[in-house]
């Protein structure tokens, strides 16, 4: 399992993990697509948002391998602003590559691209 050094571990005074220290010992996993309804909890989107700035400060336009990023907090990006390369997708992989959709990612979150818009302090590095 790949671990991508640098990217931060989850959000800074919460429970949202956005890595994993080690691969599970039970089994991968898997990436699945999770709806995203408009009464979710702030802190919840909030979450995300860093999540996916995380994701775009790190990665970019490139495809990128899962690794040790967190399958839950994945799954809430998964089939919007985080698509798979391989066609079929290994949700069970941990170097099944992903790629960011930047065009989604321009609609469902703006703050991400904003000039000096950086969540960096929300993060904690683990």
């Amino acid at each position: 399992m790949l671990k991508h050094r640098g990217f931060p571990g989850r959000l800074s005074g919460t429970d949202f993990h956005f890595v994993i220290r080690r691969a599970n010992p039970k089994g991968v996993t898997p990436i699945t697509r999770r709806e995203r309804y408009r009464d979710r909890r702030p802190p919840d989107k909030r979450a995300d948002a860093a999540f996916m700035k995380a994701l775009w400060d790190h990665f970019g336009e490139e495809p990128f391998e899962r690794g040790n990023l967190d399958a839950g907090r994945l799954s809430w990006l998964f089939g919007r602003e985080v698509v798979a390369v391989d066609d079929p997708f290994p949700a069970k992989d941990y170097e099944a590559l992903l790629r960011i959709d930047v065009d989604v990612v321009q609609r469902s979150f703006p703050e991400v691209f904003l000039a000096g818009g950086s969540t960096e302090d929300d993060w904690d590095d683990e």
